[in-house]
């Protein structure tokens, strides 16, 4: 029997095959599953064939995907819940600055147990009164508590960002104790730079590309970068990754020119190269997008000082298979995918459509050289673009045609030239640092001042565009291949799915949805593409939920607003009103309190076939308190829903006495977010409701929904969900039934969105 020869690229592409289910696992395999896997790919490694050892391979790697999975939340069970001893070590550099932040900590024992690897945490600033630094150890007395993130439809993974760069939780300290107070090598060349920088304008940007440290950027700047699709140059990336090592073999080679004949060797360039690529690497933090960007530029680095022959794609398997081993969770993490896709739309855009020679040869051509590589990043980046930025600037090409040249060739460069002077006597290095500080400062002017001509080009784009996305990549493929003209209708048919893709026979007839906004309430019904929004959730100084939650997921489902009822006063239901109403503008504005379209008890209107029927207030007022909340019965004559803002027992058993009849539904929305002010027994008698569905947060100071509520309702024979649990709650009306669906355990099942941590916090 001959031997199996297995190539580097199909490992390779067998590992990745391996992980890759991690991104989309309800759950992950338990211990006896695991053990049963493990036995399966012994068998097929065993066996003399090229598939199943492949396979073996493959499995392998799901198990590695999965001892980590568990791993992180395991750790997570263990190490949150009540009071703990930890001894933790500061990873957020002291940037100067007056308000309250997060520091990022690692947590190195907890009660005496040491964790590995080390877990990170977040906690806030106001923790440590005396100050901190990076580097110092510290003694806490501290509770810590698992991320758990608000989820919708469109809006931010809180909870995979977490897993994917392994920071499952919070803490609040009540006692710290400094156990060193030596500040790291990095701590010191971030405040001797941000000392030397403070004046200058863009000094938050610059601290930025120096040392990957985005804590200063204003939120406006940032929203500046992320509307022109420049957000990429804000922190250290794979490009200015790249760029340094860049610099660091064109150092070399110029030192070369100095040197004997005989001492000249191309291993030289390449070594000092990757010595200023760990430079950088080791100033950014070792952020995940620097060190995945660092080991790709080694393995190739590795590949060119052994002299080995590869193709491009095959270098591009082996490190993506490479980033993948060495930390399988980083591909929960959206910066991972986009860093791969980019260089795979580089590799494809330069085989597929590459530039006639003419072009590649003189440095007078350099702009359509640029402008070519730049054209294919904006067109094959868009399914990336659109699937995590939720929309894309239609003027994102000409603002990197702009800025990228600038910061690579001059802003960064300058940086790293002051960042390695920095060391020297301050005598001898601080006007020279001084001066390139300025440049670079100078240079980020330039590039603000052509990025805010292009800001307002910004076209939010939901989820039925993804597919078109796509075109260029199908494009560029069907043209080389000649399929327009040898299969024209193929093409045609092609064509047809991708714009009947999002039809579906079983289309409900309308929804309502209730979004996860914490401690707080909106709720959608939509029919036909159109919105009725009842409560915007709450505000504070800094956001707001309609900006990160409401508006994020009208704009992916692509859903116009014609209506918009604020049931009370309270923040927490008219908090995002301002924000909604400008999104909206033609929305028509509904309220239980003077000012606006009265929502009071008599009320009937029609919208989309649908029959609105106001049961509550009988008034208006001027400030609408629980009991003045808006009550509204929403019904297509066959099923019907109740909202019910904030009321309490007062209004509940008026309600009961006056329009028993008008309470039964088949779906109730909580009153009060499950306290134990309202839900009495001859309310939910009345309604009749066969779902009950609740908007809460899970770590909110009321401890709500109450337990008490909660049973009350399955005493009454009501299915109970909250939003706590469940995230985005969204129920389906059809013909002759409907459903209910949570978007954490049944819509979009994951195993790093489930409600993990805290043992016995699960009821």
């Amino acid at each position: 029997m001959g031997i199996i020869n297995i190539t580097y690229t199909q490992t390779a592409l067998a590992l990745v095959a391996g992980i890759l289910p991690l991104t989309v696992l309800p759950i992950l395999p338990d211990s006896y599953q695991c053990i049963a896997l493990f036995c399966l790919a012994c068998i097929a490694g065993y066996l003399p064939y090229r598939s199943t050892k492949l396979f073996c391979i493959a499995l392998l790697g799901l198990l590695w995907a999965t001892a980590n999975g568990n791993q992180i939340l395991q750790q997570t069970r263990d190490f949150s819940g009540g009071r703990q001893q930890v001894v933790a070590r500061i990873e957020s550099p002291f940037l100067q600055r007056e308000e309250k932040h997060n520091v990022l900590i690692a947590l190195k024992e907890v009660n005496g147990v040491r964790v590995f690897p080390p877990l990170a945490a977040k906690v806030s600033s106001e923790g440590f009164p005396q100050g901190y630094c990076a580097g110092q150890r510290w003694l806490l007395t501290m509770s810590l508590r698992p991320v758990h993130s608000q989820l919708n439809l469109g809006g931010f993974d809180g909870q995979r960002w977490a897993v994917a760069n392994r920071q499952t939780l919070s803490g609040r300290i009540n006692s710290a104790e400094r156990i060193t107070a030596g500040c790291s090598l990095r701590q010191q060349i971030i405040s001797d730079v941000q000392r030397q920088i403070t004046t200058l304008d863009n000094m938050p940007v610059l601290l930025a590309l120096a040392f990957g440290e985005r804590g200063l950027i204003s939120k406006p700047l940032s929203q500046l970068y992320k509307v022109t699709g420049t957000a990429h140059l804000m922190a250290i990336s794979g490009l200015h990754i790249g760029v340094a090592a860049l610099i660091g073999w064109l150092l070399a080679r110029a030192t070369q020119f100095l040197l004997p004949l005989r001492w000249i060797d191309y291993r030289f360039p390449l070594i000092v190269s990757w010595l200023a690529m760990l430079f950088y690497t080791w100033l950014s933090g070792v952020n995940p997008p620097a060190m995945r960007a660092a080991l790709a530029i080694s393995l190739w680095q590795l590949l060119k000082l052994c002299r080995l022959r590869c193709t491009a794609w095959q270098v591009w398997s082996w490190g993506v298979a490479l980033l993948m081993v060495s930390d399988p969770l980083s591909i929960l993490s959206d910066s991972f995918w986009l860093s791969c896709f980019a260089v795979a739309g580089l590799i494809f855009w330069f085989q597929w459509v590459p530039l006639p020679s003419r072009y590649a040869r003189h440095w007078y051509w350099a702009w359509v050289r640029w402008g070519h590589l730049q054209a294919g990043m904006t067109l094959l980046l868009l399914p990336m673009q659109i699937g995590i930025f939720h929309g894309l600037s239609s003027a994102s090409f000409f603002a990197n045609l702009w800025a990228v040249p600038i910061v690579s060739l001059f802003t960064v460069p300058l940086v790293l030239a002051a960042l390695f002077l920095t060391p020297l006597p301050y005598d001898i290095a601080f006007p020279v640092t001084q001066a390139m500080w300025t440049l670079a400062d100078i240079s980020l002017d330039w590039v603000e001042a052509g990025l805010n001509k292009a800001e307002n080009y910004w076209l939010p784009l939901g989820e039925n565009v993804l597919i078109f996305s796509l075109t260029g990549w199908l494009g560029i493929i069907i043209w080389r291949m000649g399929w327009i003209k040898t299969y024209p209708m193929d093409v045609i048919a092609l064509c047809g799915v991708m714009l009947l893709w999002r039809q579906s026979s079983t289309r409900e007839n309308w929804r309502v949805d209730m979004l996860d906004v914490g401690h707080g309430l909106a709720v959608l019904i939509e029919k036909n593409g159109r919105g009725v929004l009842y409560d915007t959730g709450n505000r504070w100084e800094t956001g707001s939920q309609a900006q990160m939650q409401i508006l994020p997921y009208l704009q992916w489902r692509n859903i116009v607003l014609d209506q918009i009822i604020v049931s009370h006063s309270h923040m927490d239901h008219n908090g995002g009103t301002k924000q909604v109403r400008a999104a909206f503008p033609s929305a028509s504005l509904r309220t239980s309190f003077k000012g606006n379209l009265p929502c009071v008890k008599g009320q009937r209107w029609r919208w989309q076939e649908l029959d609105f029927e106001v049961l509550w207030p009988p008034a208006l007022k001027d400030h609408a308190g629980n009991d003045d909340s808006c009550v509204v019965r929403v019904s297509d004559n066959k099923f019907s829903v109740l909202l019910t803002g904030d009321i309490e027992r007062a209004a509940e058993t008026v309600l009961v006495k006056q329009s028993r009849a008008r309470l039964q539904v088949n779906l109730l929305q909580v009153p009060h977010h499950g306290s134990n002010t309202s839900s009495f027994g001859p309310f939910l008698r009345a309604s009749g409701a066969e779902v009950a569905i609740a908007s809460a947060s899970r770590y909110n100071v009321w401890r709500l929904p109450a337990q008490k509520i909660k049973n009350r309702y399955r005493e009454n024979e009501m299915i109970w969900h909250d939003t706590s649990r469940a995230g985005q709650l969204s129920a389906f009306f059809f013909n002759n039934y409907w459903v209910i669906k949570g978007l954490r355990d049944q819509l979009v099942p994951r195993w790093y969105h489930q409600w993990f941590g805290v043992r016995g916090d699960n009821a």
